[in-house]
């Protein structure tokens, strides 16, 4: 049986064809990728526009097999709400509200699978990535936003409210600034790379990609230095409390931010700090399949 993913983000939809005989090791696919594609989100053009993007992607990938049986997973920003079916918490804004799965398998005649994108990266990670042969996976996504995922015994976490892991969304500064979620101080707001850039803008008046903010960071820049301090701390605070909840086997970090080296050192230090235990033995570590894990985790999940 074949396997088709989608992953939609706010820029990208990206989509892959596996088969049967696919093995993920160490950040890529050694075998049964067939086709992989990505276009532009588009989503200044609204809702409708995102659903035919998709529509076009699946039908490109399908064609690649000749339309032959294949499972179908999508993974998404925000989630499927238990209560109304409908999407929720989305940074990509046209999608709340909308009845997202419904609307896509009425388009494409067929039934899919959609999860959150977070619980298609820690799925992808924990089977055949930096999480393989643990019991207790909590997958970290640090990008534009913080998104979390869970994954216990092979199987995705949702929760009853299909919130479990949005550790993004939890206060560590209830007088902080406020997030697009309408809370203050959440933690996407602080080590999202989004947010950081945000605060450095606000504490020293000066626009800086995250990735300039690392080089000078690196570079010994004082500025820098001064405002990595805190960012190390609000991070540590920010594991420590999961890690008091959850205590999982392993965290596996993702995203553009995770790319960051001193993250496992200067921030996992601030984590054992913080952390309520007379150690920190939870491994944080950096993940194994890159940019593809979100997409394989869609092809994983699919019905």
């Amino acid at each position: 049986m074949f396997r088709i993913g989608i992953d939609l983000g706010g820029t990208k939809i990206e989509g892959i064809v596996l088969d049967d005989s696919t093995r993920l090791r160490q950040g890529s696919v050694a075998a049964g990728e067939i086709f992989r594609k990505r276009i532009e989100t588009q989503q200044e053009n609204g809702y409708r526009h995102i659903l035919n993007r998709i529509q076009q992607l699946h039908d490109d990938l399908a064609a690649q097999i000749q339309n032959q049986p294949h499972t179908f997973g999508i993974c998404t920003p925000g989630a499927i709400s238990p209560r109304t079916g409908l999407m929720k918490n989305a940074n990509t804004i046209c999608l709340n509200g909308q009845p997202l799965k419904p609307d896509l398998e009425n388009l494409l005649g067929r039934k899919i699978e959609i999860q959150n994108d977070a619980n298609c990266f820690a799925m992808a990670e924990a089977l055949h990535g930096a999480g393989r042969g643990a019991n207790l996976i909590f997958g970290v996504i640090m990008g534009t936003g913080c998104g979390g995922g869970i994954v216990y015994k092979r199987e995705a976490v949702v929760g009853r409210q299909a919130i479990a892991g949005e550790w993004g969304h939890t206060s560590i500064d209830p007088t902080g600034p406020t997030c697009y979620c309408g809370q203050r101080g959440c933690v996407e707001t602080y080590i999202s790379g989004g947010g950081a850039e945000a605060r450095y803008a606000e504490k020293f008046g000066t626009k800086k990609s995250f990735q300039e903010i690392v080089e000078a960071f690196c570079a010994g820049d004082p500025k820098a230095v001064e405002f990595m301090k805190i960012f190390f701390c609000h991070f540590g605070r920010a594991l420590a409390n999961l890690i008091n909840v959850l205590d999982p086997d392993i965290i596996v970090l993702g995203g553009g931010v995770s790319n960051f080296d001193a993250l496992y050192k200067n921030g996992v230090a601030e984590v054992a700090q913080q952390v309520f235990s007379d150690s920190l033995e939870t491994p944080i570590v950096k993940n194994q399949l890159g940019d593809s894990a979100g997409v394989l985790g869609a092809a994983l999940i699919g019905i």
